[in-house]
């Protein structure tokens, strides 16, 4: 079993920053693919960055990147997520997903989720 544990969300302006943080226990970290997903309300969750498990590959959704950058930290077992000029459209639960299987970019291809943050950007 795998516990994750979202933080850093908040409200910001538009143009703003935001670093979310996932703390991740109960596994090895260093042998998890990472990744963010996010859901805004009435619309399905989405995929919005991924980092393989030694951190040698990143992945962005067209809409992160050049804005948002993925991050790790194995040895504090911490995923982070840099957001910076934020939109109002960024506005969303965000949330973190591991997976020991394979790197994904689509919901099923985790197995563990944390409960999420709420990252809202005012226009």
């Amino acid at each position: 079993q795998v516990q994750l544990v979202e933080s850093g969300g908040g409200l910001v302006q538009a143009g703003g920053s935001l670093r979310l943080s996932c703390a991740a226990s109960g596994r090895t970290f260093s042998n998890l693919h990472m990744g963010w997903f996010r859901q805004a309300p009435g619309k399905e969750r989405e995929f919005v960055a991924a980092i393989t498990w030694i951190a040698r590959n990143t992945y962005y959704a067209d809409s992160a990147k050049g804005r948002f950058t993925i991050s790790r930290d194995n040895a504090k077992n911490t995923l982070y997520l840099q957001m910076n000029s934020l939109k109002p459209d960024d506005t969303a639960v965000y949330y973190c997903a591991a997976s020991p299987r394979q790197l994904s970019y689509i919901r099923d291809g985790y197995d563990y989720w944390g409960q999420g943050t709420q990252v809202t950007v005012s226009s």
